[in-house]
């Protein structure tokens, strides 16, 4: 009968590894907000340092500090959590929803086969938030300013739509049109008369007005104050699926609607 040797496994070499350096004063601190979080209706420095396993001076020391920072606000001989933590509760929601908004960006991307933008008109300024790209779904490269060209890319007009005709005329007289192909038109006149004639909730097309080879649509989104659009971009090779593609953009940012505004 043959026999068949099982090889042990072997440990790892520890041979110059490092342990990670860690803060004790850092971990006790953590563990008394975990413990100030476990008591709902906030508890005493003695029922803290408890339920944190803490020596009573120690945790008096780190009750002073974390309140002194914003982290505990203490009521009535009780702690409970202070603003700084709501602070970062509303981080992490803030992080919670753009991952969300960036995922619907990526299942755009994937159905239109285009890369996908998200910007708003915020303080009197185009600002890109996000884009969404991919290896066979590229980007358009920013070579001029997004916030100064709004008048040839659709992004921009699809924003300037949405305003005001005072509001359009100040961002048009900071940001004058210039030609930066030739086939942007940089009459301001010109400009403003096509964006009177934009129909609101339709998507806004345009062909090489900012970058040669690159075609754009984009949709607009206004909820009360918030003026944002999603948009898409293609190579000018598949120029002819520009107008369906922006069709179903449409109906795909309605269904998605309130995840593109925040």
């Amino acid at each position: 009968m043959t026999m068949h040797r099982t090889e042990e496994p072997t440990a790892p070499p520890t041979e110059g590894i490092r342990a990670p350096t860690l803060i004790g004063s850092v971990q006790r601190a953590l563990r008394l907000l975990e413990a100030v979080g476990s008591h709902t209706h906030g508890a005493t420095a003695k029922q803290l340092a408890r339920s944190a396993g803490l020596p009573l001076g120690t945790t008096y020391h780190l009750l002073r500090t974390l309140t002194h920072e914003g982290y505990l606000r203490r009521d009535d001989g009780r702690f409970y959590f202070g603003a700084a933590v709501d602070g970062i509760r509303r981080a992490g929601t803030r992080q919670s929803v753009r991952a969300d908004l960036l995922g619907r960006m990526a299942q755009l991307r994937d159905e239109l086969g285009a890369a996908v933008y998200h910007a708003v008109y915020q303080d009197g300024e185009v600002r890109m938030l996000d884009v969404v790209a991919g290896p066979a779904q590229p980007s358009v490269e920013e070579w001029a300013d997004f916030r100064s060209t709004a008048h040839a890319h659709a992004v921009g007009l699809c924003l300037l739509s949405q305003l005001g005709s005072e509001e359009r005329l100040d961002h048009l007289s900071r940001h004058r049109p210039t030609a930066l192909t030739p086939s942007t038109n940089g009459d301001l006149r010109t400009v403003l008369r096509r964006l009177d004639a934009v129909r609101p909730t339709m998507p806004v097309l345009e062909r090489q007005e900012y970058a040669l080879g690159t075609v754009c649509a984009a949709v607009p989104i206004t909820v009360g104050s918030v003026v944002a659009t999603v948009a898409i971009s293609l190579p000018v090779e598949q120029g002819a699926r520009l107008g369906p593609a922006a069709a179903r953009l449409r109906s795909l940012v309605g269904a998605m609607f309130p995840a593109f505004v925040r």
